[in-house]
């Protein structure tokens, strides 16, 4: 490694080497400086003893480039000339979980939670698209003075390997337990997730989905009350959920697997909180999700999207009905050969309910949000309460009430909307916009991407399948069959 410090401020294409990062058998890692615009980047040069190797090399950087997430290092070029091969990387901002491990600066767990979540976010990408990655360690994963995660961008070409995600997920629940403050509010929760992590007492491996549920409810238990951080309007009233989260160190917990598994117990079957009403939008000139303002009447939207148990209702009072009046509240469009309106996975949903377990590896009760239905679902649903769905000016609207900046809310993933966390609250009293899940609306409109094409229905909102989206996303679909299990609806009462 010496020979190589001793090239410190040398030029290879726009980048000035500054310092030696990092050395392998094939290559030098360096942290340099873009010239040209005077951004710090990163180089991994391949050694001249290896530029044989320069085709794997690309293909792995080749990899990494078609990675695109917000919390995943970009890839900003590569240049392969005959004297020299190399990549230039984003320097990601903060010190890496390494760096403060060996500093020994332990973190309060609702931090060690909240990063925890990110990870698992950005590993999620990288599983659902089949990326071969890198294992994964504490040096990987950096937090800067603000709290942001980013993820160091481990893709490499060829099949992603066989039990990855299990040997990274175990890999931090043994790396990170230094980090937990001892004494500090949750760290007893914090450590049994990292044990469960190792996979300590379990008949197997956790996943990055169930390891994002379990981090995302110590975060929203450890943070402070939603009202404190967004005072609601006085058609928005919101208390905290008064259920505790069942996370301890017991030996007969841990053995009793993942039945027994946070939020287990009969209590999970039933509301948990009160639930925040419709929240008003005053008459007047509001934004439009394409630019300008358009004068709306005054409405009121739900706070949040319409749950489990609001939805179960509905179809008891369809359940009860004569069966040749059970299509009374259909839509007029609705096909014909549609039968019903329970969600796809609707006996799973209730019975993971009844039981206290969980739907598709999440935790779920009657204040989750309602997902797997259509379009006709909602609609029909709305006939019977006598509300309608929002249409894509009035949500657009809504979001921005008290708001101006809506891409600052940061997702929140799957749960009860009573527990949205808060940084997913907007100051109106709207929670789960930016998160949460995605929500139908009646309205089509033609997509700015595609300004020729036809008109589609619109759903509004990002969800926890796709935190990047954020508030501000938009979708457009022609199949008002859609059914997704992070798909659901608010009203307009």
């Amino acid at each position: 490694m010496d020979d190589f410090r001793l090239r410190a401020g040398a030029i290879i294409g726009d980048y000035r080497l500054d310092e030696v990062l990092d050395e392998s058998p094939t290559s030098v890692t360096w942290l340099a400086e873009q010239q040209s615009i005077r951004r710090t980047v990163v180089v991994i040069e391949l050694k001249p003893t290896a530029l044989h190797s320069r085709d794997a090399f690309l293909a792995d950087i080749r990899a990494q480039a078609a990675v695109d997430h917000p919390l995943i290092g970009s890839v900003y070029e590569a240049v392969n000339l005959p004297e020299h091969c190399f990549a230039a990387l984003e320097r990601l901002p903060g010190a890496s979980l390494a760096d403060r491990l060996k500093a020994r600066e332990a973190m309060k767990p609702a931090q060690v939670a909240h990063v925890l979540r990110r990870v698992a976010e950005a590993s999620m990408t990288l599983e659902s698209g089949g990326m071969s990655t890198a294992a994964m360690h504490a040096g990987d994963v950096f937090l800067d003075t603000h709290g942001v995660v980013r993820v160091a961008n481990l893709a490499r070409a060829g099949v992603r390997e066989a039990g990855r995600s299990a040997t990274d997920i175990a890999a931090l629940g043994g790396e990170l337990v230094r980090l937990v403050a001892d004494g500090r509010a949750g760290a007893s929760r914090m450590m049994t997730l990292l044990a469960w992590m190792r996979g300590e007492g379990l008949e197997r491996s956790l996943t990055w989905t169930e390891v994002r549920s379990y981090a995302e409810q110590i975060e929203q238990q450890l943070a402070e009350s939603p009202a404190a951080a967004a005072p609601p309007t006085a058609r928005a009233q919101t208390r905290k959920s008064p259920l505790p989260l069942v996370l301890g160190l017991a030996a007969v917990a841990i053995a009793a697997g993942f039945g027994a598994f946070l939020l287990k117990g009969k209590a999970s079957s039933k509301p948990t909180a009160s639930l925040p009403g419709p929240v008003v939008v005053p008459e007047g000139a509001h934004p439009l999700p394409d630019g300008g303002t358009s004068a709306l009447p005054a409405f009121e939207l739900g706070a949040h999207e319409v749950t489990i148990g609001e939805y179960e209702d509905f179809l008891k009072a369809l359940a009860v009905l004569p069966a040749d009046r059970r299509t009374t509240y259909d839509h007029a469009t609705q096909p014909a050969e549609k039968a019903g309106h329970e969600p796809e996975g609707w006996a799973d949903m209730l019975a993971a309910i009844k039981t206290g377990g969980q739907w598709q590896g999440r935790v779920i009760s009657r204040d989750c949000p309602i997902v797997n239905v259509d379009w006709w679902d909602a609609m029909a649903y709305c006939e019977w309460k006598t509300v309608h769905l929002p249409t894509e000016e009035q949500w657009w609207a809504a979001m921005h009430l008290q708001l101006p900046e809506p891409s600052a809310l940061r997702p929140s993933g799957w749960g009860p909307v009573s527990e949205i966390a808060p940084t997913d609250r907007t100051p109106a009293g709207f929670v789960g916009m930016a998160g949460s899940v995605t929500e139908w609306t009646q309205s089509q409109s033609l997509n700015p991407a595609n300004p020729l094409g036809e008109k589609n229905w619109v759903l509004m909102g990002g969800s926890y399948l796709k935190p990047s989206s954020g508030a501000t996303a938009r979708e457009w679909t022609a199949d008002r069959a859609l059914r997704r299990p992070d798909l659901g609806f608010r009203v307009v009462e």
